[in-house]
Formats: structure tokens, sequence, C-alpha cells
């Protein structure tokens, strides 16, 4: 007897079904399909025509500007300013570079092949060192820049970028800790954890930012991108801890039995059973704190960093752009959907990866 080769359906023709099942398997779901799409198309149009067909497109024509299309002019003119922020014009080609590097180091990173812990120690070591060496300067005799002077989207990327590298081993460890046999270790973890998650981020920065430099000498202060970075860091780690935690939860306590009766070391059994199946569960959870991170690096603004949404404000704060501030709210949204949509795709894929290797 011959036996007949059955092709599986795509995933776009269950899509499409399921999409004629539910939207118009009746009459009235018909009808109400029909009406919401003809309202989204409406409202797609009608975007289309103020973004794109009635566009005011370079800083040339925006006299043209009527009120009637966009006056993406104001990007053409401003463009610099909302990347950059107040660093000095004439150097936006180093901040254009330690943007670079760090996109860099992220992507870098994200390839199955870095995830070693020396590779990547290496590479976030190298990525870090040539933003800082880039943005501030002296080291290659260009002209210093201060901290102060940073600003616009290196700003933006750099905080993101340290908050989540210094913050992912901070949440582990409390998380290791809250879960230490020993009660001053657990109590003090528990401590920490709550006490940051009971404040508001805006107040954590605040603190770090204005009131712990009244307690202390002036040597012992720092820089207060360095504070503002490491209370940052901290504020993520509290929450990130307890997505851990919920890793370890999902773990059965069998596993670490199993262990010790083979003569396996609690480090050993730590790094190479738990932990991998941890990371697993915790991945989801994960992945929505890092994009809620760099969402929040926005609220650095309201303590003098000049990050890119600092500088879209800026941007048509002169009275010749007052009057174009959605287009560049607009432009600045487009720049942190990229990012977020990024970060959230490669968060699907490394669920995808972890899925077909436990097949």
């Amino acid at each position: 007897m011959a036996i007949t080769d059955i092709t599986p359906p795509s995933r776009l023709g269950e899509a499409r079904k399921r999409f004629i099942r539910t939207g118009f398997g009746s009459p009235l779901a018909a009808v109400i399909s029909i009406i919401v799409f003809s309202l989204l198309a409406y409202i797609a149009w009608t975007f289309l025509d103020w973004a794109v067909f009635r566009a005011i497109w370079s800083k040339e024509n925006s006299d043209l500007c009527d009120g009637h299309g966009a006056c993406w002019s104001v990007i053409d003119a401003r463009h610099r300013l909302i990347l950059f922020g107040t660093y000095p014009y004439d150097e936006h080609w180093r901040s254009t570079l330690a943007a670079i590097a760090i996109v860099v180091t992220v992507l870098l990173s994200c390839l199955p092949a870095m995830w070693t812990g020396l590779r990547l120690a290496g590479l976030w070591i190298i990525g870090f060192a040539a933003y800082y060496f880039l943005m501030e300067g002296s080291l290659f005799g260009l002209q210093q820049v201060t901290t102060d002077g940073w600003g616009g989207l290196s700003l933006t990327l750099f905080l993101f970028a340290a908050v989540v590298l210094l913050g992912m081993p901070m949440g582990l460890g409390l998380a290791l800790m809250r879960r230490s046999e020993m009660p001053v270790v657990r109590w003090f973890a528990m401590i920490i954890i709550d006490t940051v998650r009971s404040l508001p981020l805006v107040t954590t920065l605040f603190t770090a930012a204005v009131v712990v430099p009244l307690f202390l000498p002036t040597w012992l202060e720092g820089d207060k991108i360095w504070r503002v970075i490491i209370a940052f860091a901290l504020f993520f780690a509290a929450y990130q801890a307890e997505v851990f935690r919920g890793g370890f939860q999902a773990i059965p306590k069998g596993q670490f039995e199993a262990g010790k009766a083979l003569g396996i070391s609690y480090w050993s059994i730590l790094g190479r059973i738990v932990l991998p199946q941890v990371f697993r569960h915790a991945l989801p959870s994960t992945i929505n704190m890092v994009v809620v991170t760099f969402k929040e690096t926005a609220i650095v603004t309201i303590i003098g960093f000049f990050d890119i949404l600092a500088s879209g404000k800026t941007a048509f704060g002169t009275a010749e752009w007052a009057p174009y501030y959605i287009e560049v709210f607009l432009f600045v949204a487009g720049i942190y959907w990229i990012f977020i949509f990024s970060l959230g795709q490669y968060g699907e894929y490394l669920k995808d990866r972890m899925t077909i290797s436990e097949h």
C-alpha cells in the first residue's frame, strides 16, 4: 500500500482559517468585523495622509508648514539636538561612535557563540571602555567632555546597558541570599528587596543624585551618573531577584537532593543543573523587566540628565518649532519602538530556542 505524503498546514494558513472562523463565523460577527476594520482603515489612511502625503520634510521648506500635514522639518533642523543633546556640536562623531559601540556590544552578546562567562565579561569591558573613553575624550587627546555634557541617544543606551549589566548579577545574588539557610543572610536580602521595591524609582534616583552626597565626604561622592546607575541597578535587581525566586521555586527540590546523593558540590549543582532551568523559567519575566527598564531610562530627565526624551523636549522649545511637538514626540517614540521591539523579538527567539532544546 502506497504511503501518501501529507504536508502539515502552515502557520499562516491556520491563522487565516482562525481569523475567518472567529471574525466572520456569524452574521453579527461579520458586521462587527466590517465596522471595526473600516474604522481602522480610516484611521490608518488619515494618519498616512497627515504623516506622509501632505507632510513637509525639509527645513528649507518649513515656511510651508500650515498645520494640515506633518512638519518633519523640525526633525531635519533639530535632529542633532535630539540625538546628541548638549554634547559639543563638533564632537558629535564621538557620541555616534559611542552609541554604536554599545549597540554592537549588545548585539554580539546576543550571539550563542559569546555565551561564556569569559567572553561576555571581556566583550562588555571592551564595549564600556570604548564608550567611556570616546565620550570623555581626554585619554586620546580629544576635547574633554564631562558626564554633565553627555546626552541624547548615546546616554540613554549607556544607562540602559549599565543598569541591566550590573542589575542582573545583583538580582541573582539577592535571590540566592534570600534562599540561604543562614537567617542573617536571608533576612538581610529580604529587607533590601522589600525596601527597594516599596519605593518609587524616581525616589530612589533622586536620593542617589541629591540626598546621598549630603552625607558623604567630598572625596567619596563620585560622579552623579555612577551614583544614579548603581541606584537604578539596585532597583532593577530587587525586582529581578523576585523573578529569579519564582524560577527557583519551579525547580523540584529533588534535584538538589539527587545531586548531593551523587556527591556533586553545591556550586556545581547550582551552576550546571539548577541555574539553566531557572533562567529558562524566568525568561519571559526577565525580558519584560529589560523592556520596562529601557523605557524607564526617561525618568533620569528629572534629575538633570539630558537623555533623548529631554533632548526632544528641547528641540521644540523655541517659538519657531513649538507648534510641532507631536512630530518630535513621534520621532522619539519611533526610536524607542525600534529598540523595544527588537528586545521583544529577541526574547521570542530565546523562548523558541529553549523550547526546541527541551525536545
